[in-house]
């Protein structure tokens, strides 16, 4: 495989991009290469260090960014040769076979739209997160790409996002929950009451009804669908409270038995990386006709290299071809 990287994309590039690229190295299979796309000069500085890099890494040159302040379209039309662009070129044709990016959510998923086209069935490419949890990993879709939804992308959002958690979060029959303000049929949008109707139509999909937003930690679901404006928020919202609640608890815990202050920052540090995103290496943009990867903009080189595995193992699983085979069966059923 050859595996795009936007080195010009996140709050720390093109330092953890790079780094990232180069710890990659172990998750490579013979054969694999990496390519580091954006300014050369800058990207050169950040391997100088590692006197064998050309034997994994290639970069191509790439003298625009896209900043995250400015409009995903706009950007992409006045930049065609930033780092995205040229990535998301690159793999229409054929010369990547999937693009990673910690950059410009909205000019990597306007990119890959524009480029890769959508899969065969697929109507609206959605955003899935990982979301880690005690009880397993929990798949959210969407959590950005869309926020103008109809019944019937929120519908196939539930089909992807199952065939995803089958495939590389390893959940055999994943309980795909719709994201709601109550369990009960007769609550929620007239978008969720649609939605509803399709997602229980279809008997390959284990739904479980409606869902609320404390499910996620609750273990009752797998997957939990939504649209984009609603699951953004929600997703910064976890991330937000996460961070909140970890350090209110060590400071009550540090105050009140300062002398296992040391093990308590222990048993701290062991949670954090478990529950870190970095770990999850990025989320894929389902419905495209390629594999794009997105990053969290404060990425370090850790999601970078586990969003190398993700790419491996989301080829290796066949994961748009199970997709595109699903919707084709489902449009046909309808």
């Amino acid at each position: 495989m050859r595996i795009g990287i936007d080195a010009m994309g996140g709050d720390h590039a093109p330092a953890e991009p790079v780094a990232g690229a180069l710890a990659a190295r172990e998750m490579l299979k013979e054969g694999d290469r990496i390519v580091l796309i954006g300014d050369e000069k800058a990207i050169r500085e950040k391997l100088a260090a590692t006197p064998n890099w050309a034997e994994w890494i290639e970069i191509c040159h790439a003298p625009e960014n896209i900043g995250m302040d400015e409009s995903p379209v706009v950007a992409l039309r006045q930049k065609p040769n930033s780092s995205i662009a040229v990535m998301a070129e690159m793999q229409a044709d054929g010369r990547l076979d999937a693009g990673i990016s910690a950059g410009s959510t909205g000019a990597f998923v306007a990119a890959s739209q524009m480029r890769l086209r959508r899969l065969r069935g697929a109507h609206r490419p959605g955003i899935a997160v990982v979301a880690p949890t005690f009880h397993g990993p929990v798949v959210i879709c969407d959590v950005g790409a869309n926020v103008n939804c109809r019944p019937t992308h929120l519908y196939q959002y539930g089909v992807m996002a199952s065939v995803y958690s089958k495939s590389i979060c390893g959940i055999k029959n994943p309980r795909v929950g719709l994201l709601s303000i109550g369990e009960e049929d007769a609550k929620g949008t007239d978008l969720v009451k649609q939605t509803r109707a399709l997602l229980k139509a279809d008997k390959r999909i284990n739904y479980i009804g409606n869902v609320e937003g404390r499910d996620v930690f609750g273990g009752v679901v797998d997957v939990m669908v939504t649209e984009g404006f609603v699951g953004n928020v929600m997703l910064k919202l976890m991330e937000g409270m996460a961070g909140g609640v970890m350090k209110s608890m060590l400071k009550e815990l540090v105050s009140e038995m300062p002398q296992l202050a040391e093990k308590v920052m222990r048993a701290a540090k062991a949670v954090a990386v478990r529950y870190d995103y970095n770990e999850y290496g990025g989320a894929p943009l389902l419905g495209v006709g390629g594999i794009s990867i997105i990053c969290h903009g404060a990425s370090d080189y850790r999601a970078i290299k586990n969003a190398v595995r993700v790419v491996e193992e989301y080829s290796r699983q066949q994961v748009n071809e199970q997709i595109a085979e699903l919707l084709a069966d489902g449009a046909e059923a309808q």
